[in-house]
C-alpha cells in the first residue's frame, strides 16, 4: 500500500471549482484531481492555526483541547512511528519554516527521512548584518526584513521553496519508482502568506496594478477597517492569494503527473486537504487566529484518490477532520489503530457511500472558543469573562517561538493529569491565548454563536440565546465531546458550563 498526503497551508475552500462552481481561480489540476478523487464535502478544521493541526493529523486525536501550538510530546503516538513498527517508509518533504522553530519540534524526525527547503516566512537562513537592498519604501500590512533577504536567492521560479518542495517529491518518486509501502507526505507552505508569486500568474488576475505603494503581501492580523487598507489594495492582495493559488496548483500537477509517468497513481491514495482558511477582507477581517472560527476559516477542502479510483467523481457528505487522517492511512495499510485515536477511518467510504464516521465535529483554538458541529448547525461556545480558569499542558513546554510559562514560573504544577500517559506534566497558568497578539486578545471572541448552515451558510444570523431549540442540542453535543475526547475537566468552567 503506498500513500501520499498533500498538506498545502492556507488553501480556502472557496477557490476549488469542485466546491464552489463559480470561482474564478485557475486550478486546472487540482481541478482534474478532483474528478478522479472522492471530494468531502463535510470537512472541519480541529485543531487551529499550523503546528496544532499537525499535531491532529499525526496522532489522531485534537490538540487545542491541551496545549497551544508546540511539539510532539513524548507521549504521543504518531502515524509515522505506528507506520514504521509495521514495515513501512515515511518520508516528508516540505517548506514549512515553523518545524524548524521553538514550538516546532519533533515532527520531522517522526519520519524516516525529511527534506526541507528553507526561507519561508521570517525563516531565518540568509544571514546578512546589513538591512537588504530590496526593502520597499512605502507598503500596506508588514514587511519582514528576514524574508527579503531570503527571496533573493530566488532568482527564478523553480527556486522557490514550494516549487522545490513539490519537485523534491517528484524526485523522491523517480528514486523510488514501483516501492510500496510507504508513506510520503508533501507539504507545501504556499498559498500562505507571505502572497509572493512571479507576474506572469499575476497577470492572469489583472496583473501587479491598482496598488499604489511598492509592497503588499503580508496583511497585518486585524480588521481592515482598524488599518489603512483601502478597498484598491484589498482587490490586490485578493489577486495576489488567487495567483499564488493558481502556482501551487501547477506545481502539485507536476506531482500527480509524476505519479501517473511511473504508474503508481491509480492504486496509491493521495490525500490533498489543508490545515485552515483565511480572511482577505470578508466580514471586515485580514489574517486568522484572533476571530471566531467561520466557515472562511473552519470549512476545509479534503480531495482523497483512493486506489483503484475508488468512488471517482463523488462526494462524501460525512462529518470528517484532520484526526481522521492517522487512522484512515493506517487501516489502509493494514496496521492496528492505537486505542488513543479518536479520530475515524474512512477506508470503508471506499465501498460504502453511507459509512458512517461521526456525528460532530469540534474545533478550535487553546483558550478561545470551543466550537462544535453536526454538519447542520455550527455553534461557538464564548468564555466567561476573564477565561479563566484555564491551564496548557505539557511536558515540553514551547510553543510559537518562546517559552510556555516564562511569565509565571512559580505558579506552575506539575503532575500525572492525563489518563492516556505516566508523563509528568507540567500545568501552566494561560492568562491569554498563545498564538494571539495585542492587548485584548479575546475581543472578537466575546459572544457565543450558533447558526443554520442550510438555511444560513454565510453565518450571518445569530441564534444563540434566542430560544432556538437547535442551542440545547449542540451544548450537549459540546459537553459529550469535552468528555469523549478527554478534555481537562475545567474546560466546562471556563465556557460556563460547569
Amino acid at each position: 500500500m503506498r500513500t501520499v498526503l498533500v498538506l498545502m497551508d492556507t488553501l480556502r475552500r472557496d477557490v476549488l471549482s469542485c466546491y464552489n462552481p463559480t470561482t474564478d481561480v485557475q486550478t486546472p489540476n487540482l481541478d482534474a484531481f478532483a474528478d478522479q478523487s472522492c471530494v468531502f464535502d463535510n470537512h472541519w478544521i480541529g485543531s487551529a492555526p499550523c503546528m496544532p493541526a499537525r499535531r491532529d493529523i499525526l496522532t489522531g486525536r485534537y490538540n487545542f483541547l491541551e496545549r497551544p501550538w508546540g511539539p510532539i510530546e513524548p507521549f504521543d503516538v504518531t502515524l509515522p512511528a505506528c507506520l514504521r513498527a509495521n514495515g513501512n517508509f515515511c518520508h516528508i518533504t516540505t517548506d514549512h519554516c515553523h518545524y524548524l522553530r521553538t514550538g516546532g519540534e519533533g515532527y520531522l524526525q517522526e519520519f524516516n527521512t525529511w527534506d526541507y527547503y528553507r526561507g519561508q516566512e521570517g525563516d531565518p537562513w540568509v544571514s546578512r548584518i546589513d538591512e537588504p537592498n530590496n526593502m520597499p519604501e512605502t507598503f500596506y500590512g508588514r514587511v519582514r526584513e528576514q524574508y527579503q533577504k531570503n527571496r533573493q536567492l530566488w532568482p527564478s521560479e523553480e527556486d522557490m521553496p514550494s516549487p522545490k518542495t513539490f519537485q523534491s517529491a517528484c524526485d523522491w518518486i523517480d528514486g523510488n519508482a514501483g516501492a510500496d509501502d510507504f508513506f510520503l507526505m508533501v507539504e507545501a507552505f504556499d498559498p500562505h502568506e507571505p502572497f509572493d508569486v512571479p507576474d506572469k500568474y499575476m497577470e492572469m488576475y489583472g496583473g501587479t496594478g491598482g496598488l499604489d505603494r511598492d509592497y503588499f503581501e503580508i496583511p497585518e492580523y486585524k480588521r481592515v477597517s482598524a488599518t489603512d487598507v483601502n478597498p484598491e489594495a484589498e482587490d490586490y492582495l485578493q489577486r495576489r492569494y488567487k495567483a499564488l493559488v493558481t502556482m501551487t496548483d501547477h506545481w502539485f500537477g507536476k506531482l500527480i503527473d509524476k505519479l501517473a509517468e511511473r504508474g503508481m497513481l491509480e492504486d496509491t491514495m493521495v490525500m490533498v486537504t489543508t490545515d485552515h482558511g483565511y480572511f482577505l477582507g470578508e466580514r471586515d477581517y485580514m489574517g486568522k487566529n484572533y476571530m471566531h472560527l467561520y466557515n472562511e476559516l473552519a470549512h476545509l477542502p479534503f480531495i482523497v484518490h483512493f486506489p483503484g479510483n475508488a468512488r471517482a467523481g463523488e462526494h462524501a457528505h460525512q462529518l470528517t477532520q484532520a484526526i481522521d487522517i492517522m487512522p484512515t492511512v493506517l487501516d489502509a495499510h493494514g496496521c492496528e489503530i492505537p486505542a488513543d485515536v479518536c479520530g475515524a477511518s474512512l477506508v470503508p467510504l471506499m465501498t460504502d457511500p453511507d459509512a458512517p464516521t461521526r456525528d460532530y465535529a469540534l474545533y478550535g483554538v487553546h483558550a478561545m472558543t470551543v466550537n462544535v458541529t453536526d454538519g447542520r448547525y455550527t455553534y461557538f461556545r464564548a468564555p466567561v469573562a476573564g477565561n479563566q480558569p484555564c491551564f496548557e499542558y505539557a511536558a515540553l513546554p514551547h510553543t510559537i517561538r518562546k517559552k510556555m510559562g516564562s511569565d509565571c514560573p512559580e505558579e506552575i504544577e506539575c503532575g500525572r493529569y492525563f489518563k492516556r500517559t505516566k508523563y509528568p506534566l507540567f500545568k501552566i497558568p494561560c492568562k491569554k491565548p498563545a498564538q494571539i497578539e495585542g492587548t485584548t486578545p479575546l475581543a472578537e471572541v466575546s459572544e457565543t454563536m450558533l447558526f443554520d448552515l442550510e438555511n444560513d451558510y454565510g453565518q450571518v444570523n445569530n441564534l444563540a440565546g434566542k430560544g432556538d431549540p437547535a442551542e440545547q442540542h449542540m451544548i450537549d453535543l459540546l459537553l459529550r465531546g469535552l468528555e469523549e475526547h478527554e478534555s481537562p475537566a475545567e474546560q466546562k468552567e471556563r465556557l460556563g458550563l460547569g
